[in-house]
């Protein structure tokens, strides 16, 4: 985890990034200057039913509110159509009923109506290009280990990323994307 700056409050307008699951959720919190303040994961595994894992992140959430003024929320939209390979259409049902209950967490607690991303339009706000081929998760990885030089990985025995920690790159690619769309909105209506 990141460190976090000593103040318990910051009066800094900040986005929230999110890359939701149901097994682990992703993110990440970038102050008005686009800097990492925190980068984190909700490890949901463990839990089994699916409102109680609503539950645990909406706890994160008001914790991360009581420390926090979030103006803004990112969300990855979830996925929308079949692809040959990924998940099935009961995985994309959970997803999409996972993500509007912790869209409306977000909202409640926030006041803050959340924005939808595609990830691969997130990517490319980030400039990260994927190469046909490859796996777009591991190339947004090492783009933001290359780049971004306070997000560190910690690896497994074997050199693969441990749990968690594609899931914060996600959220802060999903951050850093909204991040520039509210500087190129606020460039926009000067």
């Amino acid at each position: 985890m990141f460190k976090i700056r000593p103040q318990l409050w910051y009066n800094d307008s900040m986005i929230l990034g999110l890359d939701i699951s149901t097994s682990i959720t992703g993110y990440t919190i970038l102050d008005s200057a686009g800097n990492i303040v925190v980068c984190d994961h909700i490890d949901l595994r463990k839990e089994k039913n699916f409102f109680q894992k609503a539950v645990e992140m909406e706890v994160v959430l008001n914790s991360v509110r009581s420390k926090y003024f979030i103006e803004h929320v990112y969300i990855e939209q979830s996925l929308q159509s079949f692809r040959s390979g990924f998940s099935s259409a009961q995985t994309l049902s959970l997803l999409s009923k996972i993500n509007g209950i912790v869209s409306w967490i977000c909202y409640n607690i926030f006041g803050a109506e959340p924005k939808y991303l595609a990830a691969t339009s997130a990517r490319k706000l980030c400039g990260i290009k994927v190469p046909k081929g490859q796996k777009a998760k591991a190339v947004a990885l090492q783009f933001v280990v290359d780049n971004v030089d306070t997000f560190e990985v910690q690896y497994t025995r074997h050199g693969n990323p441990k749990a968690g920690y594609a899931d914060r790159s996600d959220s802060y690619v999903i951050a850093k994307a909204g991040w520039v769309r509210e500087r190129e909105e606020a460039q926009n209506t000067d």
